[in-house]
């Protein structure tokens, strides 16, 4: 099935030159192409479901404290609020907490939602609690080891570290990315092809 994402532009860099008018045709799990709105739909357009986004679409945020967000801190479950409240557990109250293994990965899973919500695409791990660790690989989030970028959770940016790699888009790549309203909220989140969040 293939998607044409229209957008008022696109970036192909994080912080990169917005190229106003661009759209992204996604198929399968992969970039088709990436051009003008124009000439990806005369292209695709009687084949492709059209998703249209008033917003920019870039390769999405980078949670660089991703294991601290899912390892050392405590996302409730709604049916917890009058109990625990809705913010995440972190210090003393965390200590105080029955944290079985099932219940960090059901914390884990609601965090992951957070982080899909703020556009996030990737984050750094590594993740040395089972259940966590699982909940990150069937969440569809990149793990990159090192990589400092666009923060989302947290709301903070870093330098890039040597070495670090910057992420972008391009066709045949992997459809991981988001697109980002003029206010900076995040509007919808794509891992491998796949819808995982959408603002409603």
């Amino acid at each position: 099935m293939l998607t044409l994402h229209r957008v008022r532009g696109v970036r192909l860099v994080d912080d990169g030159e917005l190229a106003a008018g661009y759209a992204v045709v996604v198929s399968g799990d992969r970039i088709a192409a990436i051009g003008p709105y124009e000439q990806l739909f005369a292209e695709y357009g009687s084949r492709a479901r059209v998703r249209e986004w008033d917003g920019v679409l870039t390769p999405g945020r980078h949670e660089p404290d991703g294991a601290a967000l899912l390892e050392a801190v405590y996302h409730p479950d709604p049916r917890e609020a009058d109990e625990l409240g809705t913010e995440p557990v972190r210090g003393a109250a965390l200590a105080a907490l029955d944290m079985t293994e099932a219940r960090w990965g059901a914390g884990a899973r609601r965090g992951l939602q957070r982080l899909l919500g703020c556009g996030t695409t990737t984050l750094t791990g590594p993740f040395t609690r089972p259940a966590v660790r699982t909940a990150v690989q069937r969440s569809g989030l990149v793990e990159l080891p090192g990589l400092v970028g666009r923060s989302g959770l947290v709301g903070r940016s870093g330098d890039r570290l040597p070495g670090d790699r910057p992420r972008a888009l391009a066709t045949g790549g992997v459809a991981n990315f988001a697109v980002f309203a003029e206010d900076g909220r995040c509007l919808a989140t794509v891992l491998a092809g796949r819808l995982v969040f959408r603002r409603r």
